[in-house]
Formats: structure tokens, C-alpha cells, sequence
């Protein structure tokens, strides 16, 4: 069992930066495919970064790529989501997510989900 809290959501002025934090608890995070996908009003959840356990391999989604980087330290037991040259487009709820097994952006093959984060882009 995974528990999963995020936080450093926020109102930001487009262009701006925001890095999102998650902490994880158990003692076998190191093993986790690490992710993070968001939700805007109206949509369906989407993927947008992952990186493996060893943190040696990441994939992001072509919406983010160049602007939003995902690292983890394994040692604090916490995955990081850095934001860069935020677009409105990019407001949404952010959830924490990890799951067993290999890389997939599929939302429903993904095991455990922190609440989520506000991220506000605004004009």
C-alpha cells in the first residue's frame, strides 16, 4: 500500500513556474513507477510525465515536452514535478500516481492516486 500526498499547486501568471512535490509513504518506494496527470474541468484525466524507479527513464506527454521535467529522490521517498513556461491550457488538477510494473499512460492501469493539487494558469 502506497499513500500519496501532493502539494505546491497554485495561482501563477502564465509563463511562470511551479514545482510540485509528492510524498510517498512505505518503505519500498524505490520499486514504484512514479507519474503525474491532471485533470482540467470538463476533461478527462491525462498523463503527463512518469519516470521510472531507478529514475533512469521518463517519459512525458508531447503537450509538456520541453517545459515540464518530472525527477524523484528516492532517499526523501518524493517525485517532483517541475513547470516551466506555464500555459493556461495547463490548469488542472495535478494527482500523484504510482503503480507497479513498466511505464504505461493509461490511467487505469496505474494502482494508487494522491488527492490532487489546484494549478491555476492565469493571464
Amino acid at each position: 500500500q502506497v499513500q500519496l500526498v501532493e502539494s505546491g499547486g497554485g495561482l501563477v501568471q502564465a509563463g511562470g513556474s511551479l514545482r510540485l512535490s509528492c510524498a510517498a509513504s512505505g518503505r519500498t518506494f524505490s520499486s514504484y513507477y512514479m507519474g503525474w496527470f491532471r485533470q482540467a474541468p470538463g476533461k478527462e484525466r491525462e498523463f503527463v510525465a512518469a519516470i521510472s524507479g531507478a529514475g533512469d527513464s521518463t517519459s512525458n506527454a508531447g503537450s509538456v515536452k520541453g517545459r515540464f521535467s518530472i525527477t524523484r529522490d528516492n532517499a526523501k521517498n518524493t517525485v517532483y514535478l517541475q513547470m516551466n513556461s506555464l500555459k493556461l491550457e495547463d490548469t488542472a488538477i495535478y494527482y500523484c500516481t504510482a503503480k507497479t510494473g513498466g511505464y504505461s499512460s493509461a490511467v487505469a492501469t496505474w494502482n494508487y492516486w494522491g488527492q490532487g493539487t489546484q494549478v491555476t494558469v492565469s493571464s
